[in-house]
């Protein structure tokens, strides 16, 4: 693999970029977050660095008008990567 070699795709399905707000609920806690790409099953969220997220939490999007289940998978520094459940909270 070369510096021209395009990265190596590790997701199982292509997560569409996307910018939308959303906020992190969960037990006694409630975290603005942007949601920067997302499919049905995973997103990459970017939260303040400092923030302490919990590991499962309802992901609020109002431009969805939905909530959505989610459990953290990964974190670098301000990334945050989460699945999404199917069935989603109204």
């Amino acid at each position: 693999m070369t510096a021209d070699d395009p990265p190596i795709e590790r997701r199982s399905h292509v997560r569409p970029t996307v910018l939308k707000e959303g906020t992190i609920n969960g037990e006694n806690v409630s975290i603005g977050c942007t949601i920067r790409n997302q499919h049905a099953h995973g997103a990459e969220l970017r939260v303040d660095p400092e923030a302490v997220i919990p590991h499962t939490f309802v992901l609020h999007v109002p431009a969805d008008g939905a909530s959505y289940r989610a459990a953290v998978r990964w974190r670098r520094k301000e990334r945050l990567g989460v699945q999404l459940y199917a069935s989603g909270v109204r």
